[in-house]
């Protein structure tokens, strides 16, 4: 399969604390990359995301950082800086120093396992070097270790989500892959015949799906942990765009979502696509947005195929015990 690693000078690390349930996952670049981010959820939390703004002179990323722990697992990125400052890797400030760029962008996880547990800049350090390793590890790892979708009655009626990849390599040569970390509001649906394959379960210890939008429908209203929700994804490519032509992929690919989770960019997400240029192939931005979405769609569906039950939250596939399409 293809997989973010196949572009050339991308890699994806991840460090995760299975005990705590939570973890982050670092995409990083060999060269620096343009990027562009399209934000559809009503809850996000970032840092340094100003050199993907369209208004932003500056557009180079050095590593993108997506991350558990809440506001708190955006101390994750302190550690990618330091990993990338020891390697001079950073925009050149003089005085003999750089200043890397680091995008990130964390989930809301401190609902399962021990929330006093957070990827802190050891963790994201630790991610830097675990980076290089061929393909991607997908499920209940990294920045998906504690991730959950259908979470409208509550964590306990919640299914267990996960981190998942996918990509695709055009005939000449130009590669579009996605790495999407999955802790929707929503619940998620099969490409298939649209029934629900994970998501709100009607009771905390059954398999079946109570459906988010029926629920709503029936008057039921946003608990207290309303804002535990987030659908992260980065789209990277080695064809050469624009920051403008970014901010359309990422545009794009955010169709992607809304094909396989309903319902997605509510004000209880905080919906983030970030979409890069790592090469100088020559590409279509239509074209790679298409495909994106695309991908977007399968990497959700195999963030959930691989995930695990854990903390007390059952997979899909546990709960189903067959193929997720």
């Amino acid at each position: 399969m293809i997989s973010i690693n196949d572009i050339k000078g991308v890699s994806v690390g991840h460090a995760s604390d299975f005990s705590g349930v939570t973890g982050c996952t670092v995409i990083l670049f060999d060269n620096p990359a343009i990027g562009a981010i399209d934000l559809r959820g009503g809850g996000t939390s970032t840092r340094q995301i100003d050199s993907l703004l369209s208004h932003n002179t500056f557009g180079k990323v050095h590593a993108i950082l997506l991350t558990g722990g809440s506001a708190y697992g955006l101390d994750a990125s302190g550690g990618v800086m330091r990993f990338l400052e020891e390697r001079n890797k950073g925009l050149s400030v003089g005085y003999g120093m750089v200043v890397p760029s680091v995008p990130t962008a964390v989930i809301f996880d401190l609902g399962i396992g021990n929330g006093r547990i957070r990827p802190d800049a050891r963790m994201g350090y630790e991610a830097c070097l675990n980076a290089g390793s061929p393909g991607v590890e997908e499920g209940s790892i990294g920045a998906g270790t504690g991730a959950t979708v259908g979470k409208l009655l509550g964590l306990d009626h919640a299914t267990k989500g996960g981190i998942g990849a996918s990509g695709y390599k055009f005939e000449n040569g130009v590669i579009v892959a996605v790495l999407v970390v999955v802790n929707a509001f929503g619940d998620v649906l099969s490409q298939k015949n649209g029934e629900i394959i994970a998501g709100v379960r009607s009771t905390p210890h059954g398999n079946e799906f109570a459906g988010t939008v029926n629920l709503l429908k029936q008057g039921i209203t946003f608990r207290e942990d309303k804002s535990q929700n987030t659908t992260l994804a980065v789209v990277a490519t080695n064809a050469r765009f624009s920051k403008s032509e970014l901010g359309r992929i990422a545009n794009i690919a955010q169709t992607g979502l809304a094909r396989v989770i309903s319902p997605v960019h509510t004000i209880a997400d905080g919906d983030v696509v970030i979409a890069v240029s790592c090469g100088e192939a020559a590409g279509d931005a239509n074209l790679i947005g298409v495909v994106s979405a695309e991908l977007t769609s399968n990497a959700i569906l195999r963030a959930l195929r691989h995930a695990k039950s854990m903390g007390g939250i059952p997979s899909a596939s546990d709960l189903k015990a067959e193929e997720i399409t």
